[in-house]
């Protein structure tokens, strides 16, 4: 059992570490106040080839293995989680979908761009009336004349109304099993297809600088072809994606752990109290302990997970497990940090002020943490 990262994934690392050290915190304050979304530093991120990380060079990407591409998550989101989370969501759940079950045509189309950070792209699963059930998917969508004529609502769905996004994959009911249970299949609409409405950004407690929006079809028409695989392939295509999503979530939870241990030690070796740094009190240092030791059980368990899915083997559980484990680490991390800060903490001058407020999403995004307990327990036969 070797823990050693190789030469790809430690440049990997190190180069995500030094962008996000360099071109990320220094604006991230000021992004998470206006709520801007940050066009530069995501065009920086196409060009390093960031936007593509895991998809062969032959359709614009680097080629590197899925634990290269969570590392990298890692330490953007330890830059800042806005960021991080746009990423994620364009990589993960915006063009996976096309590497993982497009055409070679829908590949050439989509995917292309995407991989190179020319365009990003958004997923449409959750719903006003379906999220932790996503079976309850809404949304229809029937075949008429060579056209499928889409109408529902998708709602929270990151990247969907950016000046770069080139559209949405959606999850809708595309007829009836034998069962009895809704076909579920999932489409491809371009931004500007008649019918699709992007609606204004949410007002969030965090993940301030993504863009997070409602979206609706009204007698939405697309071509035939804008299938992902065949109808009703789309269940059984969401959950594979989820799977490698919550690991790369967990990545970046663990990436913002380890932000909040950093804003602390710095501020406990430097904030003096009863004539001494407060990280020489043992009250202190048994938090900064137990911090550092809750962020590298949970980066085990997404490496561990990455592993796993890169061998072939399953990995569902083990992806539940890292995505819960370190989205409520990040928490506890966050709660940690705002302590030893004390009063500073709760102003917003200081870094884990936003951390605090960001934290909380990761323990809903891509699945809840109930969602999560049940997908283990199912695996232990309950």
């Amino acid at each position: 059992m070797d823990f050693t990262l190789n030469e790809e994934q430690t440049a990997i690392r190190q180069t995500c570490r030094e962008f996000a050290e360099q071109e990320i915190k220094p604006v991230a304050a000021e992004i998470d106040a206006t709520g801007t979304f940050p066009y530069p530093l995501i065009r920086q991120m196409g060009e390093l080839g960031l936007l593509g990380l895991p998809f062969p060079e032959e359709y614009g990407g680097a080629g590197a293995d899925f634990l290269s591409y969570c590392l990298a998550i890692e330490e953007i989101s330890r830059g800042d989680a806005s960021i991080g989370i746009t990423m994620e969501a364009h990589t993960s759940l915006g063009a996976t979908p096309f590497y993982l079950f497009g055409s070679q045509q829908q590949k050439e189309q989509y995917l292309t761009p995407l991989a190179r950070g020319e365009q990003l792209w958004s997923f449409g699963l959750t719903e006003p009336e379906a999220g932790s059930d996503s079976g309850g998917t809404q949304t229809r969508a029937v075949l008429q004349d060579g056209h499928w004529l889409i109408n529902g609502s998708k709602a929270f769905i990151t990247n969907a109304g950016t000046a770069m996004t080139g559209g949405v994959t959606i999850t809708a009911v595309t007829g009836c099993l034998s069962n009895g249970r809704n076909e579920i299949s999932n489409l491809i609409v371009p931004v500007g297809t008649p019918g699709y409405s992007i609606g204004q950004p949410y007002k969030k407690m965090g993940w301030k600088a993504s863009d997070t929006r409602p979206l609706a079809f009204t007698e939405c028409l697309i071509p035939e072809e804008n299938i992902l695989g065949q109808p009703g392939d789309g269940f059984k295509q969401f959950l594979r994606i989820l799977d490698a999503g919550r690991v790369a979530i967990a990545a970046l939870s663990v990436g913002l752990a380890q932000a909040c241990l950093d804003e602390a030690l710095s501020y406990a070796q430097q904030r003096r109290q009863f004539g001494q740094p407060i990280s020489k009190f043992q009250s202190i240092q048994f938090k900064l302990a137990d911090m550092d030791m809750e962020i590298e059980l949970a980066r085990l368990m997404y490496y561990k997970a990455a592993w796993l899915q890169m061998q072939g083997k399953p990995y569902s559980r083990e992806a539940s497990m890292a995505k819960l484990f370190a989205s409520e680490t990040s928490k506890r991390a966050a709660d940690q940090a705002v302590q030893i800060h004390g009063g500073y903490g709760f102003m917003d001058e200081y870094p884990v002020s936003r951390y605090w407020r960001n934290v909380k999403i990761n323990e809903i995004g891509e699945g809840t943490s109930e969602v999560q307990r049940m997908v283990i327990a199912k695996s232990l036969g309950c």
